[in-house]
């Protein structure tokens, strides 16, 4: 599993970039992000473990989006709000999910840290 995303007052570690490929090596099932192209292992594990600690990071991140979207979106001053069973329904969660979403959200908007 992930590690936590670190909250506003924590620095974020720097993984590795994520670039993207070229549309013909996307194409090639085989090919990703170069490392098949790798052939010493010890440079193959460490690029992997870059891509690895990148990913996390990115699908962290995200998740943060999510939950700041879903907080927004079930915001009782909206006229136009959802219901934690819409959310779910278009973000494809369980609706207890999606409750745990909007009340993560709002801890991010609020600046508290994680618990």
């Amino acid at each position: 599993m992930a590690e936590p995303t670190p909250r506003r007052n924590e620095p974020r570690l720097r993984p590795a970039p994520l670039l993207f490929e070229p549309a013909e090596a996307a194409a090639d099932p085989e090919h990703f992000f170069d490392l098949e192209s790798i052939d010493d292992p010890r440079a193959l594990l460490e690029r992997a473990t870059e891509l690895t600690q990148a990913f996390r990071a990115a699908a962290d991140r995200a998740m943060e989006y999510q939950a700041i979207a879903a907080a927004q979106l079930a915001d009782p001053r909206r006229f136009d709000r959802l219901t934690a069973a819409d959310i779910a329904e278009r973000a494809e969660w369980t609706e207890d999910y999606a409750k745990k979403m909007v009340e993560f959200g709002r801890d991010l908007m609020r600046g508290d840290p994680a618990e």
